[in-house]
């Protein structure tokens, strides 16, 4: 019995041994093949990171070194550094740097690629380069040349030592000896230089992407949470049975606010609201009742969410556009000011279709930017000198005046046209000093606002 047991047992377990064997070996290779795919794809983007910072400080030189009048060159210089650094940020996102302080280098590049860029797309018959400019492409100069040799000797290493990523993605990803990993050093020495750089003035086009908003510049005495408690159950309008809590967020910071939460037995959900702790300044809105089937059309929809503004306290608001998702209508209105459309003082409400009440709304950039009365100056040039340089093809539905901001962050009075083209419909806002254009927007075919 024992021997029949045995003649079964013993191949069949050599069998499944074998087998094991087998299926660890490919497992292992499997693992790592990827694991050399993983390492050659960071070794190629460092060492091609290496390479870029280095053609970056060159093309500079070159740029630099042509006559301040050559603005062909100064031209081309100047897109290659954009290019150049956008081909740098991209091999940085491709390295296992999320939990290494690398963001000041990031943040340098990105303002240089931003700079070049701005720089380069403008008319320089009309705006050559500055001197400040001039004096901005020396320093990087300078600093490229800096960060350029610490990146090559962290290469130079690498290449010398065999030193791998894998072992900088299983010491950040552990935490264990990371501060003895020469690669890691290398870029925390090259992070903590750029970091001591003095600011640069890239004006105001640059700066305005880094402008990070804050409460406090908007001014106002600070609130406390009993006065938000009134804003909110005032602004609610859910009767004196209704019940608040509120919740103070960010305290101390340049980003506190309040956020109330109103509760009623009239009504089944909440109402929530945020408001600044500089002012009380309602910045959102949201009521979260459950929405039914839309009943009520979009034009209808802006109707009442017209209403509902004015009934807030948000009188003269025009609706500019407005879409559709289900049954809920997303509504953009922004203010006006002697028939002109104020775009930076825009407000997005959302309305449930199936009643056309507002269910919600951000105010975030009518708060920021909201002035009791702006400079705007009369046109300089005609409807009809703007309009002729327009796309012949372009057919026109309507046009008005409309107060934007462009991508320099400049305010300026536009001419708006809005029409169709390739059979698609178009926004076009042309300046209204000189009739360049300023901005192009693609516009849903659901919009149910202004667009005529």
């Amino acid at each position: 019995m024992y021997k029949r047991l045995s003649a079964i047992m013993f191949p069949l377990t050599a069998l499944l041994l074998l087998g094991a064997l087998v299926w660890g070996y490919q497992e292992n290779q499997e693992k790592n093949s990827i694991l050399i795919k993983a390492e050659n794809q960071y070794q190629r983007a460092f060492h091609d990171l290496s390479y870029h910072v280095e053609r970056l400080h060159g093309e500079l030189g070159n740029t630099l070194a042509v006559n301040t009048t050559s603005n062909g060159m100064h031209r081309k210089g100047l897109v290659n550094v954009w290019r150049i650094t956008s081909e740098a940020q991209n091999e940085i996102n491709q390295l296992p740097l999320t939990l290494l302080p690398f963001s000041e280098t990031e943040e340098f590049l990105s303002k240089i690629s931003n700079f070049s860029y701005k720089a380069a797309v403008r008319d320089f018959t009309k705006q050559p380069l500055t001197e400040g400019e001039m004096a901005n492409l020396k320093t990087l100069y300078a600093n490229s040349a800096e960060i350029s040799k610490d990146l090559q000797d962290v290469q130079n290493k690498v290449i010398s030592n065999r030193l791998r990523w894998m072992d900088v993605e299983t010491a950040l990803a552990t935490e264990e000896k990371a501060e003895d990993n020469t690669i890691i050093d290398g870029f925390k020495t090259v992070d903590k230089r750029v970091a001591a750089y003095p600011e640069l003035d890239y004006g105001p086009s640059v700066a305005s992407i880094y402008d990070k908003r804050s409460v406090k510049k908007l001014g106002g005495k600070p609130v406390t949470a009993e006065q938000v408690k009134a804003k909110a159950l005032k602004f609610a309008g859910l009767g004196g049975n209704a019940k608040v809590k509120i919740q103070e967020n960010g305290k101390g910071t340049e980003w506190a606010s309040y956020t109330a939460t109103i509760t009623s037995a009239d009504h089944k959900e909440p109402v929530t609201m945020d408001f600044t702790a500089e002012g009380g300044l309602l910045i959102s809105y949201n009521d979260n009742r459950e929405v039914g089937p839309a009943k009520v059309s979009m034009k209808q929809a802006v109707e009442k969410a017209g209403k509902f503004l004015e009934k807030k306290g948000y009188p003269g608001m025009t609706a500019v556009s407005a879409d559709r998702y289900d049954n809920l209508g997303n509504l953009t209105f922004v203010t006006s000011q002697d028939g002109v459309l104020i775009y930076p003082e825009k407000m997005s409400v959302r309305v449930g279709l199936d009643t056309g009440e507002a269910t919600g709304f951000q105010a975030s950039d009518y708060v920021h930017e909201h002035k009791e009365k702006r400079e705007i100056p009369k046109p300089q040039l005609s409807l009809a000198e703007v309009r002729a340089k327009l796309n012949p093809e372009f057919k026109e539905l309507y046009n008005r005046l409309a107060w934007i901001e462009n991508e320099d962050a400049e305010e300026l009075l536009t001419y708006e046209f809005g029409g169709k083209i390739n059979g698609s419909q178009f926004r076009i806002y042309l300046n209204a000093a000189d009739g360049n254009e300023e901005s192009v927007e693609q516009v849903r075919t659901s919009s149910g606002a202004q667009d005529k």
